[in-house]
C-alpha cells in the first residue's frame, strides 16, 4: 500500500518539526513545514496504547528531491504524481483523500485548505503556544474592536 511518511512525535516536539523529522528519517528528503492540512481522529487503533489517536497531516515544502529511504521503515519509496496517486487502488483511504486535498490546493490555491500556525503568548508569563487556523484577512488581523 502506498502512503505518506509519518510517525510519532517526540515529547515536547511541535507538529511541524515532527513532520519534517519523520519525512527526513523515512525518505532522506529535507523539507520545511508549510501548513496543517487535516487531522484524523481514531479511538480504536490497537497500536495506540489504549488511547485515542490523532494523526495530523502536514503540507511540507521539499528542499531536496533525491530519495534515500530507510529500509527498516519502508519497502519502497518514490515520488508520485498526485493524479496517479488519486487513481491507484493500492493505497489507504487517507492517502487518497490527502492527495485530493493537495490537488485541490494546487489548482485552487492552498489558502482554501491550509491551516497556518501562529505563536501566541500564553496566560503564563514567558510561555507561548501555537494556534493552527485558517488565515485571517488583513482587516481582521489588525481589528481592535467591533464596528
Amino acid at each position: 500500500m502506498w502512503k505518506f511518511p509519518g510517525g510519532l512525535s517526540e515529547p515536547g516536539e511541535d507538529i511541524g518539526d515532527t513532520a519534517v523529522r519523520e519525512v527526513f528519517e523515512e525518505t532522506g528528503i529535507k523539507s520545511e513545514f508549510r501548513s496543517l492540512l487535516s487531522i484524523r481522529q481514531q479511538h480504536t487503533d490497537p497500536r495506540a496504547f489504549g488511547k485515542s489517536d490523532m494523526f495530523i497531516i502536514c503540507r511540507l515544502k521539499p528542499h531536496s528531491f533525491t530519495i534515500n529511504f530507510c529500509q527498516h521503515e519502508c519497502l519502497r519509496c518514490e515520488w508520485m504524481d498526485l493524479n496517479d496517486l488519486v487513481k491507484t487502488e493500492n493505497t489507504t483511504p487517507i492517502t487518497s483523500r490527502v492527495a485530493r486535498l493537495l490537488l485541490y490546493g494546487y489548482r485552487e490555491g492552498f489558502d482554501k485548505i491550509d491551516f497556518t500556525v501562529e505563536e501566541l503568548p500564553a496566560v503564563y508569563k514567558g510561555l507561548f503556544y501555537k494556534l493552527y487556523h485558517k488565515e485571517l484577512p488583513d482587516n481582521y488581523r489588525t481589528m481592535t474592536g467591533m464596528d
